[in-house]
């Protein structure tokens, strides 16, 4: 009888064990079973808007630009040459004023985009949000650059040539176009500066975008909800 009574505890402890076990699984189950439509919609929806928050967020900041080697903007191509003399002849605290003065303009349009992301998520078709989950690791940022770039550069363009004025870039860099295009046999430069910003300014903007983009993509770390989490494990399981 002591022998019996010894032993139901351990039953007990083994019955419990079992339910957890099953409870666990159960969750489990759920976690990375196949995610609705409406789940997927609503998971890409989500890592979008903290992907694209996140990039605007930072590029807007002071220096989000000037402080970041691999946005930032220097001078356009055919300027290089123009700049280089410039420097040469002891004007190159007017080409880093310059330099200066464009990153200064383009965090300030970037300031502009979030809008236009949560705008262009909002009107994503289920069509659009399976073909970005199971698309290519860029997938979502070039469906982006479709939908948005038009939209950005008529919201930048204004905001960037106000910031240029503000800042004297466009004397900045109108004054070294001037002082480059008075050198002997030079090929003159267009001192118009917007358009190139405003370029440059979309393109880093992207850049960081498809960095996010690849992030969740690839770090665990960075799904930071059970829905993102379910939604991009199965991603995983369906990638190619």
């Amino acid at each position: 009888m002591k022998k019996i009574l010894l032993f139901l505890p351990f039953v007990f402890i083994i019955f419990s064990g079992c339910d957890t076990l099953s409870q666990v699984a159960q969750t489990t189950a759920q976690q990375y079973s196949n995610p609705t439509n409406t789940e997927i919609s609503n998971g890409l929806k989500q890592a979008l808007e903290l992907g694209t928050s996140k990039s605007s967020d930072q590029l807007s900041v002071v220096d989000g630009f000037f402080a970041n080697a691999a946005v930032k903007i220097l001078f356009p191509p055919e300027a290089q040459k123009a700049e280089k003399t410039l420097r040469s002849i002891g004007l190159g605290k007017l080409a880093d004023n310059v330099i200066l003065s464009l990153n200064r303009a383009a965090e300030d349009a970037a300031k502009q985009a979030k809008p236009i992301f949560v705008s262009a998520i909002k009107q994503m078709t289920l069509q659009d949000v399976t073909n970005i989950l199971l698309g290519n690791r860029d997938a979502a940022t070039e469906y982006f650059k479709r939908t948005t770039t038009l939209q950005l550069s008529a919201s930048f363009k204004p905001v960037i040539q106000t910031s240029l004025n503000k800042v004297g870039a466009t004397k900045y860099y109108s004054d070294a176009a001037t002082a480059y295009n008075k050198v002997p046999f030079a090929t003159k430069i267009n001192p118009n500066i917007t358009e190139y910003v405003t370029q440059k300014a979309i393109d880093g903007l992207f850049y960081e975008i498809a960095k996010e983009e690849l992030n969740i993509r690839q770090n665990l770390g960075a799904r930071t909800t059970p829905l993102l989490q379910k939604v991009f494990g199965f991603y995983d399981k369906n990638k190619k």
